[in-house]
């Protein structure tokens, strides 16, 4: 499975309606898939990457959408973890195996716990209280924007490993929303379009100069 196939199947990266996907998942029994064990702690390290940045997104922007996303991806490092269990105890045979399964195991552990606490971030959105949370967030050193490109942007049609984004201005793009759509995640090899609106994180400076560039009042990033 080539990484563009790998992306698609772990973060549904176009057409995917997340409230109502991660609801039916998790209320269906959960079946054994064979998987290689590195694959699988790669989708893990790749989820608890994700789903923080993804979390505090939902809560900063009021955004239910977003947080109907992390509770899938919740579900699915549930289901990660059981594969990788699964994979452990068939694979013990003798005390010596059990004792290198057992850190793979707290590997996986270790991811699931990082979803989880995605999970209970945001419930904030249920708490009356949680105004509160952005002017927190607001302090923080690398904050979370929101931007919408310009067609007058050099930006447009133009991928993001091209424009060099994070090593030009420090800024990582974590979400695109296209349309109706959004993009999660997305890699070098993804393309920005007029209209697309950007969820980023780093420094103010950084999205200062990431903010002009997609505005058009920038020729380059630099």
């Amino acid at each position: 499975m080539n990484e563009e196939k790998k992306r698609r199947r772990i973060f549904g990266r176009l057409q995917r309606t997340p409230k109502e996907k991660w609801k039916k998942e998790e209320f269906t029994e959960i079946e054994y898939e064979p998987r290689p064990v590195k694959e699988i702690l790669t989708e893990m390290k790749d989820i608890s990457e994700l789903i923080i940045d993804l979390a505090y997104s939902a809560v900063l922007f009021d955004n239910e959408e977003i947080a109907e996303e992390v509770k899938f991806l919740d579900v699915e490092m549930d289901k990660l973890n059981y594969d990788i269990r699964i994979m452990a105890m068939m694979a013990a045979r003798t005390k010596e195996d059990a004792e290198q399964l057992a850190g793979i195991l707290q590997v996986a552990e270790a991811a699931e716990s990082i979803s989880n606490v995605a999970g209970d971030i945001v419930k904030m959105l249920e708490d009356k209280t949680r105004p509160i949370v952005p002017n927190i967030l607001n302090k923080a050193d690398e904050q979370l924007f929101r931007t919408k490109v310009s067609e007058d942007s050099k930006a447009c049609k133009q991928k993001i490993g091209d424009l060099r984004v994070e090593s030009e201005t420090g800024m990582r793009i974590i979400a695109i929303r296209r349309g109706e759509c959004w993009i999660y995640n997305p890699q070098s090899d993804s393309e920005i379009l007029a209209d697309d609106s950007l969820i980023v994180r780093g420094t103010n400076e950084g999205y200062d100069e990431l903010n002009k560039f997609l505005k058009g009042k920038l020729e380059v990033l630099d």
